[in-house]
């Protein structure tokens, strides 16, 4: 056993082998991959996968790595006797019902978005794929050319067997791991049944494994092992002398959770249409002490009742016929259903967990990119450091894994909210919002008013257009009027899940200097807006850093990304005790007033003279509201006059209501999250995760006003000033529709000639200049203000024209009053 590494990669699965695949392709040598079991069918999920990819998804950074998958397995990997590690069989997705017809269009919007061959299928045209399914069943189906079924254990062998001819590193089996040797915050060594291993670096691939070898470590991976039943069929009659192994597009049935593959002349059929069988990662066998393989359970026939029933129905020639074989299967769910990827709290300590056969082989290259340095593209959505401390709680992560489980292929809104579990964190003025029966949504364990029932009244003063179908759902026309309330007067708004951080120490200005595009280096009580970049000049943040004091700043983001933020800043700080990064967010509350008459209820409220040249725009000042000692920065997300208002916690109800009512003589209204997303499309503010993230540089965004190149050296600057000195590919554009009934949700494919040319990052109603919104990046020859496009919204073409931006306010004499 070599005994020591500059890598430790535990797990020889899909990840841990893609990775290690990946990290030799950039020239990394000196590389350890070691798994409990045999090489190569470890008994991990990888060993039992049925290997069907469906590379469609709603997520872009998910459709994107499920499409290298592809191309690596069919393209490069090999099998044994030659043939690629992928069969292109085509893939279907049958609607059952007349609901799940509708989501296939939808669907079918996502793959054009994300350049993905597909096609809408009549029953006929179904049949003519697959003459064993009963069309008379279905209304139709989603079709993807180069979906298929995938090789996984003779992937990882050709990965492996390539790794080792560039001498770049070794794989051993057999070698369980029985701890973690680390020391001033780093991990130092890999500590296994065959002994220790020095290391510099590891990373945790250990699939179901992954909370018993984190625990090891002293971290958190917040997965949830469930099991899913998996049988095999003895051989058909209609399949006989089949000379593939699959001639049939792989297909779900998705309104009874299955999915269905052929198998030379037989049917493998799985399902997960049954309560959902968890699994507590350290009661899971070894590869020794397992009967067939630690990853497999015995089979429960009771939870395949109604699938097996529903599978007959669909494919009669399945009916009488016996299963060869039947597992009940492991797969990792997270609470949230994306991947945990990135490095951990314990410096070194790489985790690549959670990653399903679908998006192996992409995600092993981008976390070996994140091991090199340089991550080709956004990867938010499975960053492990999204989690907020509540869902590393084991009993949020079991029951939101669960949910995942039951939810795997339900049609899912957008706006779709968990319904368990709620309430786990509360602003400390939720009773008033309670009181004004705001209908909550959830974000980050946060519950946020989206819009007030009490507001209903509003209608009978602001004319707002009714919505039907699918974008009427978990939607109020109370939004629209609580938009026009805050136009017209102003609004409260509940800001409490804000992060908000505190840099300080003698080190603190250079620091932020270093992270921020944009000076930082300005007077105390100014409040700057920024960009932070990676060294590719991707965007990994947009916020407000407030300078308080000559070494002390207040950083402040959104509430769901905050984690994300906080760690890139925590992971960039210098180590020799200068600057002092505290994460603020639970100590204080946060409330947004905007509106033509805030500064007369702010004036109403405090102490200060809150006048337009006492307190000026992007300026931030210490106040007293009521009794409650505060501080104002007059920044506005609403393209409104305003303030970010924000105190200690335990002076968040009296803040609330003495702004209330001072609010009452001049119409203040409360105001919900959803008013507060269609108030800054209108002023064409950027959300990031959406319209902004580190597949985009500030130039592409609309954001270049805020790169400062010749302040100095910064985080990103060369690749600024590539990429200030390149013609723009494409930009982020604001495109409105052409007719009455046009609107979008989010992803839907914009269209030129009837190409897909982009999709659409954010969508809303613009209820003050009366036009349906979406802002889509699009290529430089159709970004022209006046250019005529498409958006198609479940399988309707919408005419759309580029529009000059912001739409609302384009001088900013709104804010600037």
């Amino acid at each position: 056993m070599i005994q020591k590494a500059r890598l430790v990669i535990i797990g020889a699965g899909i990840v841990g082998a893609s990775t290690a695949y990946h990290l030799a392709q950039l020239g990394w040598r000196d590389m350890l991959i070691i798994d409990q079991g045999p090489l190569f069918c470890t008994g991990g999920s990888t060993s039992h996968a049925p290997g069907l990819v469906f590379q469609t998804n709603a997520s872009r950074t998910m459709c994107e790595l499920a499409k290298y998958t592809v191309d690596l397995f069919h393209d490069v990997l090999r099998q044994p006797d030659g043939q690629p590690c992928f069969r292109m069989a085509g893939s279907l997705e049958v609607a059952y019902t007349r609901e799940r017809l509708h989501d296939l269009k939808r669907r079918h919007g996502y793959a054009q978005s994300y350049s993905l061959e597909s096609a809408l299928l009549t029953p006929a045209e179904v049949h003519a794929r697959n003459p064993l399914v009963d069309v008379s069943k279905i209304h139709g189906a989603f079709y993807v050319v180069r979906d298929g079924l995938a090789k996984a254990v003779d992937a990882v062998a050709d990965m492996a067997a390539q790794v080792r001819a560039l001498q770049a590193g070794e794989f051993y089996g057999n070698t369980p791991v029985t701890g973690f040797e680390i020391s001033g915050g780093r991990v130092r060594a890999v500590l296994t049944a065959q002994g220790r291993i020095e290391c510099e670096q590891a990373l945790i691939c250990g699939g179901i494994w992954g909370p018993k070898l984190a625990r090891m470590a002293g971290i958190s991976i917040p997965l949830t092992p469930c099991e899913h039943l998996l049988v095999k069929t003895e051989p058909l009659p209609e399949l006989a002398g089949a000379a593939h192994e699959a001639a049939h597009p792989v297909m779900r049935h998705q309104d009874f959770a299955m999915y269905f593959r052929q198998d030379f002349d037989c049917y493998q059929v799985g399902s997960y249409k049954h309560e959902p069988i968890l699994v507590d990662a350290e009661a899971i066998k070894s590869p020794a002490d397992a009967k067939l393989m630690p990853s497999v359970h015995d089979f429960t026939p009771a939870h395949f009742a109604v699938a097996h029933a529903a599978a007959i129905e669909l494919m009669p020639a399945l009916r009488g016929r016996k299963f060869t074989a039947a597992i009940n299967g492991m797969f990792s769910f997270t609470a949230d259903g994306f991947p945990v990827l990135g490095e951990s709290a314990v410096a070194g300590l790489w985790v690549g967990e959670a990653v399903w056969i679908t998006h192996g082989a992409g995600a092993g290259k981008l976390l070996a990119e994140l091991l090199d340095g340089n991550p080709s593209m956004d990867l938010h959505e499975a960053d492990i450091n999204r989690f907020h401390p509540h869902q590393h709680v084991p009993a949020y992560v079991r029951a939101r894994g669960a949910q995942n489980y039951r939810e795997v292929y339900d049609v899912i809104h957008p706006q779709q909210q968990m319904q368990f579990p709620r309430e786990v964190r509360l602003s400390p003025y939720h009773a008033r919002l309670v009181a004004q029966q705001a209908v909550m949504f959830a974000a980050a364990g946060w519950e946020r008013p989206q819009w007030f029932g009490s507001n209903a009244p509003l209608l009978q003063e602001f004319a707002v257009r009714e919505r039907t179908g699918w974008e009427a759902q978990h939607w109020s026309p109370i939004q629209g009027a609580e938009h026009l309330a805050v136009r017209a007067r102003c609004g409260l708004f509940d800001l409490h899940p804000f992060t908000k951080i505190e840099v300080r120490g003698a080190g603190a200005l250079t620091f932020l200097n270093h992270m921020a595009t944009n000076q930082i280096d300005v007077p105390v009580g100014k409040v700057v807006y920024t960009c932070l970049c990676n060294g590719r000049a991707g965007i990994v943040a947009d916020l407000t850093i407030t300078r308080l004091a000559p070494d002390c700043f207040w950083v402040l983001t959104g509430g769901s990304s905050g984690p994300i933020h906080l760690a890139w800043l925590r992971a960039h700080a210098p180590r020799d005790g200068s600057v002092t990064i505290t994460d603020e967010t639970s100590a204080y509350t946060a409330i947004g007033l905007w509106g033509p008459r805030a500064r007369a209820v702010l004036a109403q409220a405090c102490d200060a003279d809150v006048s337009g040249r006492a307190f000026p725009y992007f300026t931030a000042q210490h106040v007293t509201i009521g009794m409650t000692p505060a501080l104002a920065l007059r920044i506005s997300y609403a393209g409104e006059l305003g303030w970010e208002i924000y105190a200690r916690s335990e002076y968040g109800l009296a803040l609330w209501d003495t702004l209330w009512q001072a609010g009452q003589q001049h119409g203040c209204v409360a105001a919900g999250g959803g008013a507060f997303d269609s108030l800054r499309l209108e002023k064409g503010y950027r959300l990031w995760g959406a319209d902004i993230d580190i597949d985009h540089d500030p130039y592409s965004a609309g954001l270049g006003w805020t790169v400062r190149l010749q302040k100095g050296e910064f985080l990103g600057r060369a690749a600024l000033q590539q990429a200030k000195a390149a013609p723009l590919a494409s930009k982020l554009c604001c495109l409105t529709f052409d007719g009455a009934d046009g609107i979008a949700m989010g992803k839907e494919p914009v269209l030129a000639n009837g190409k897909a040319i982009g999709y659409v990052t954010s969508a809303n109603t613009g209820y003050s200049v009366q036009r349906e919104i979406v802002y889509a990046y699009l290529p430089l020859q159709f970004a022209q203000v006046g250019s005529a496009l498409q958006v198609e919204y479940f399988g309707v073409r919408h005419s759309v024209t580029v529009a000059a931006e912001p739409l609302y306010d384009p001088q900013n004499l709104k804010m600037l009053a």
